[in-house]
């Protein structure tokens, strides 16, 4: 594709270690993770207005069945002024290199992270 910068975006749990091939490290949770201190977290931002709205993370409750479901409903969220400009923001951290985005989330394969990591990369 003529014109498109490659991105690397990548979802990793906050509670993993930091890996030196993470780049700018991301928190995209709503709530800090339970038990997690900030230096132990070793972000580079926490960009808390790209998370979905508590009424979408309730009803989803990172059921395995419901993940389609939430991947939609949350790209329609990402449309919302405050978070499409969370967004917009997170792309170009993208373009300066690898951005990893961290979840608190078990699954992290199934979470919000995992969504925006694909609409980033589009």
């Amino acid at each position: 594709m003529a014109g498109k910068t490659q991105v690397k975006v990548q979802v990793r749990r906050v509670y993993d270690e930091p890996r030196d091939d993470d780049g700018t490290r991301v928190l995209v949770d709503r709530l800090w993770p339970r038990g997690l201190t900030k230096d132990k977290a070793a972000l580079d931002e926490w960009c808390k207005q790209v998370a979905p709205s508590a009424e979408l993370r309730t009803w989803y409750r990172h059921d395995p069945e419901l993940f389609a479901e939430f991947a939609r409903r949350y790209r329609g969220e990402l449309e919302e002024p405050e978070r499409a400009e969370a967004v917009a923001h997170l792309r170009e951290l993208a373009r300066g290199g690898v951005l990893t985005l961290l979840t608190a989330t078990r699954q992290a394969e199934i979470s919000e992270a995992a969504v925006l990591a694909e609409v980033l990369q589009e």
